[in-house]
């Protein structure tokens, strides 16, 4: 599905937490997250926050990649704990992935903490749609971030079949 030429980049967050969906946390990545998008000129459209349920997750993400969105961002879940199904669920529902992203915020978060080595964070498209996965902290989730937002727009803009070259002389 391509979306109109010149429409605003349109975006959803999604935070996958078992204490943020029970009410127990406030959702503070999710906010974090949706503010630099929209700061990057990148319309959030949907907010959700799910259970750390590997089924529930790959119904959201395949719905909201249907329903013509240009990217859904989630933040959580991509540790090393048990209920950690982020990038699980992801990998199920993406045709292709998009390493560079990912194995660029790890780098980056590396230089702020040993920690980012064991973030299984993945990026990848569901036809039209980019899928980012973040951390689940509001720190990680802003500089991971900060990392992809300036390859974003050309992104998006190549998968709704906007941008044709590429290449620069």
């Amino acid at each position: 599905m391509m979306a109109d030429a010149g429409k605003a980049l349109e975006a959803a967050v999604v935070t996958v937490s078992d204490k943020g969906y029970a009410g127990e946390r406030e959702d503070l990545s999710g906010r974090v997250v949706a503010d630099a998008l929209e700061a990057g000129g990148i319309s959030v459209k949907r907010r959700e926050i799910v259970a750390d349920d590997r089924p529930e997750l790959e119904y959201l993400l395949t719905r909201l990649c249907d329903s013509g969105l240009d990217l859904v961002v989630t933040t959580g879940g991509t540790g090393l704990s048990s209920r950690d199904i982020t990038p699980e669920a992801t990998l199920a529902v993406i045709d292709k992935e998009v390493p560079g992203m990912a194995e660029a915020m790890r780098a980056e978060s590396l230089k702020v903490t040993p920690h980012a080595m064991i973030s299984r964070a993945v990026c990848g498209l569901k036809g039209c749609t980019l899928i980012i996965n973040l951390p689940g902290s509001p720190k990680g989730a802003s500089e991971c971030l900060s990392v992809v937002m300036p390859a974003l727009p050309h992104a998006l803009e190549v998968l709704r079949g906007e941008a044709y070259e590429c290449g620069s002389s």
